[in-house]
């Protein structure tokens, strides 16, 4: 559940003990990303992880039992982290197909992009699949290499419907946590995919930013580590 702080602490404020959830979430993200960095030494620290946590917490973590996560050579253990409940999908291929068999707007399907597989024709024949048959999938891109006139051609594809694409800072875990969790909400409800764009710049770590927010809010990240 999408977990709102009441109207008496702001409008439409996440509530701290959601705030302190992705936050120590993305910690834990961090330190399984340098985990496997290690046992690569030939290679940065898992390159799909690190840094990347803010876009992979933030969409992923208010998924329920019933949904499907695909990721983009995540180790299962860091979305199991992010999200016991939701059951992870071999391949994101596979996880469309389901999502098309089933149908069912209340089965969530979260798919995560690679840096080279927005370029792909796979990743973009997935993305129209879920257009034209209206299906509850949202899809993460990791950086910026879905460009604007793949989406205009997929919106041009049925006159009834345009895929929503909205750009979100994918180093800020709570502005993808609420545009994920209006995206889930959408698809619930009935009104199919959702691409969101999360660009993603070397000059911001992810952590640093969140903690930076939370003691400008007054709440310290070490009290409750």
């Amino acid at each position: 559940m999408t977990e709102f702080a009441s109207a008496d602490k702001g409008f439409s404020l996440i509530s701290n003990r959601k705030l302190l959830t992705l936050y120590n979430t993305m910690l834990t993200c961090r330190r399984i990303a340098q985990k496997a960095g290690s046992k690569h030494k030939n290679t940065s620290p898992a390159e799909p992880i690190f840094g990347h946590e803010a876009a992979a917490v933030g969409a992923a973590i208010n998924l329920t039992a019933q949904d499907t996560v695909a990721p983009a050579l995540w180790p299962e253990a860091a979305l199991k982290t992010i999200n016991p409940a939701a059951s992870v999908a071999a391949s994101f291929p596979l996880a469309a197909q389901k999502a098309l068999a089933e149908k069912n707007p209340q089965q969530i399907t979260l798919i995560f992009s690679s840096r080279k597989r927005t370029s792909q024709s796979s990743w973009l024949k997935t993305l129209a699949l879920a257009a034209d048959h209206n299906l509850p999938i949202l899809f993460i891109s990791l950086d910026t290499g879905t460009s604007s006139i793949d989406v205009e051609a997929l919106r041009l594809k049925r006159k009834d419907y345009a895929l929503p694409h909205i750009n979100v800072d994918g180093n800020d875990v709570v502005a993808v946590y609420r545009v994920a969790s209006e995206a889930i909400t959408h698809a619930r409800n009935g009104h199919g995919p959702t691409l969101i764009d999360c660009q993603l710049s070397a000059s911001g770590d992810p952590i640093d930013n969140m903690q930076k927010y939370l003691i400008g809010k007054g709440v310290h990240p070490a009290e409750f580590a």
